[in-house]
């Protein structure tokens, strides 16, 4: 199976342009793509991305996705599991991971502070 990122070396992120808001995500919350792509309708791809989330944001509902995702919180506050009011759930600090496989719920989540998370999207090769 092809991989569809290309070899890329060293070289600055420009963190101050490029940034959208995903399909479904509330404003506040954008990703900047890094790497590859994800065609969820063909179910395949890879894809690297940042994600951030400016203070205050969160989400209301629990994610679900059919392909694995890994999370390292890189800068700022998560917390996982609020309530639709952005009340409660688990706070974690930088330097934390999360590996979910395909179907498994996630979220809510919220940042008080504001966050910025590396994320690898991708599916099983068949």
């Amino acid at each position: 199976m092809a991989v569809n990122k290309a070899h890329d070396e060293f070289h600055a992120v420009d963190m101050t342009s490029g940034w959208e808001v995903p399909p479904g995500y509330p404003p506040g919350i954008e990703q900047k793509i890094l790497s590859g792509s994800l065609d969820e309708a063909g179910k395949r791809g890879s894809r690297t991305r940042l994600l951030r989330f400016a203070p205050g944001v969160f989400t209301t509902a629990p994610f679900v996705h059919d392909y694995w995702e890994e999370v390292y919180l890189m800068s700022g506050d998560l917390t996982v599991g609020n309530d639709a009011e952005g009340r409660g759930g688990e706070a974690f600090a930088p330097d934390t991971y999360a590996c979910r496989p395909p179907g498994a719920a996630h979220g809510p989540f919220k940042s008080e502070g504001g966050c910025v998370l590396l994320e690898i999207h991708y599916y099983d090769p068949v």
